[in-house]
C-alpha cells in the first residue's frame, strides 16, 4: 500500500459522525502534521460544504462513493492504506466495504456494534485479509474500545499487583453523561428486525462467545435484571450496549491467546445505589430500556442526528473495572471520557486509533482485530495523550 495517494480516507464525512471526525482531523492534523487525509461520501457538494463548514483545508481531497456502487468503493479503498467508515448500519450498507478493503489489503476501522454482522464477516473474509495484508478493526468508539482496554488495563494492574491476571471482571458504569448515537440505535434496530425475520439468529444473539469462532468458554452472567452488587455494596441494572461489549472483551482475550484464562468470566452492569433507593433505581432502568429498546421503537436520534456541541462537550462517562483474584483481593480501575460517550469520544477514539493503526502499530499483522487486542498499551497511550480518556488504578 506504500504507492497510496492517501493515509486515511473518511467514508460518511457528510453524517453526523462523520463530520465530527473530519472536524478531529482537520483541527489536529494540519498540513504540517505529514497526514494525508480525505473526505468520502456520496455527494460531491455535500462533502464541499462540510468541508468549508468544518474549516478543512480548501485543497483537500473529495472522493464520491456510494455503499450501492461496489465499483467505486473499490475505486476509493484503492486510493488509501486505511478507510474509517461511519455508515451504519453496517450489516445494511458496509459488507460490500469490507470484501474491498479485504481483497485489496487496505486497512479499515468502523464503529460497529452489531455482532451478527461482524461474525459473519470474520467468517467470510478472514482469510483473504490475513492473505491481502489488510488489518480490520470493528467497534473503533464508545463500543467497544474503553471497555475492551479498560479490561486490559486492570488485567495489567493486577498482574504487576498479584503476580498474575485474573479469571473475573466486571466492569460498572458509575456514570454518563450524554445520548448513544443515532447509529446506534439503527443499528438495533436493524439487529432487531433481522433476528425476528429468522429466529434461528437468537442462540447467536444471546452467545457471549459470538465472535470467537471455535471457542466456547464458561457460563457467563446474563445481566438482564437488577442485583445487588455485594463487593460494591450497591444495586446494579442491566447495561444495554453489554451485548456487544462482552463479545468484544472475550474476542479480545482469544486474539491475545488467553491471557485472561479460558475461564474468563465478564459482565457490564450500570450502578444505580444503595439500599431500597437503589434498587428502585435499577427497577427504573429497565424499565426504560425495555420502552426503548435502544431506539427500536423509533425513540432517540435519528442517523445523521445529534447533540450540539456544547452537549458534547458538556458530556463523560466514568467506567469502574474490577479485577477479582481467586483468594477473594480486588484490583480496581477507572477509564474516564471527557466528552459524550456516543459522539464526541467516539469521534476522537477512532481517528486516533486510526493514527495509531498507521504510525505506532505498523508491525500489526494482517487479520480482523479488535483495537485493544491489535494496540494495547500503544492506543492506551494515545487516546489519554490526544483523545481525552484516562486509565487510572484505584485504591
Amino acid at each position: 500500500m506504500s504507492s497510496s495517494k492517501f493515509d486515511i480516507v473518511v467514508y460518511g464525512a457528510t453524517g453526523f459522525t462523520g463530520q465530527l471526525v473530519a472536524e478531529y482531523l482537520a483541527a489536529h492534523y494540519k498540513a504540517d502534521s505529514g497526514l494525508n487525509w480525505a473526505m468520502a461520501g456520496r455527494s460531491q457538494d455535500k462533502l464541499a460544504a462540510v468541508r468549508d463548514a468544518i474549516g478543512a483545508p480548501a485543497d483537500i481531497a473529495l472522493i464520491v462513493a456510494d455503499g450501492g456502487d461496489p465499483a467505486s468503493l473499490k475505486a476509493m479503498v484503492d486510493q488509501t492504506k486505511l478507510i474509517i467508515t461511519t455508515v451504519g448500519p453496517y450489516q445494511l450498507y458496509g459488507s460490500d466495504l469490507v470484501a474491498a478493503c479485504a481483497a485489496s489489503g487496505t486497512d479499515y476501522l468502523d464503529l460497529c456494534g452489531e455482532p451478527l454482522w461482524m461474525r459473519k464477516m470474520i467468517d467470510a473474509h478472514e482469510t483473504a485479509a490475513k492473505a491481502s495484508g489488510a488489518r480490520i478493526l470493528f467497534s473503533c468508539g464508545f463500543d467497544s474500545i474503553p471497555f475492551e482496554l479498560g479490561v486490559y488495563f486492570v488485567q495489567q494492574a493486577a498482574k504487576q499487583a498479584l503476580g498474575a491476571t485474573v479469571s473475573r471482571v466486571k466492569t460498572r458504569v458509575r456514570d454518563m453523561k450524554g445520548t448513544f448515537s443515532g447509529g446506534t440505535a439503527a443499528s438495533a434496530r436493524a439487529t432487531f428486525a433481522a433476528v425476528a425475520a429468522d429466529l434461528s439468529l437468537v442462540s447467536m444473539v444471546q452467545d457471549p462467545f459470538v465472535l470467537t469462532p471455535g471457542f466456547d468458554g464458561p457460563k457467563q452472567p446474563r445481566g438482564n435484571k437488577p442485583v445487588m452488587d455485594e463487593d460494591l455494596g450497591s444495586w446494579t441494572a442491566p447495561f444495554v450496549m453489554a451485548s456487544i461489549n462482552t463479545r468484544n472483551v472475550h474476542r479480545s482475550n482469544m486474539l491475545m491467546d488467553f491471557p485472561y484464562g479460558k475461564d474468563f468470566v465478564y459482565d457490564e452492569m450500570i450502578l444505580t445505589g444503595p439500599g431500597e433507593k437503589g434498587e428502585a433505581n435499577a427497577k427504573k432502568v429497565v424499565a426504560a430500556v425495555n420502552a426503548e429498546r435502544m431506539g427500536a421503537s423509533g425513540g432517540g436520534p435519528k442517523p445523521g442526528e445529534g447533540p450540539s456541541k456544547e452537549e458534547q462537550e458538556n458530556g463523560m462517562y466514568d467506567l469502574l473495572f474490577v479485577a477479582i483474584a481467586p483468594d477473594g483481593k480486588q484490583i480496581r480501575a477507572a477509564v474516564k471520557g471527557d466528552r459524550d460517550p456516543g459522539y464526541g469520544s467516539t469521534s476522537k477514539m477512532i481517528a486516533e486509533c486510526a493514527i495509531c493503526l498507521l504510525r505506532d502499530a505498523p508491525e500489526v499483522p494482517a487479520g480482523i482485530w479488535t483495537p485493544g487486542a491489535a494496540m494495547g498499551d500503544k492506543l492506551i497511550k494515545r487516546l489519554v495523550d490526544h483523545a481525552g480518556l484516562t486509565f487510572a488504578v484505584e485504591t
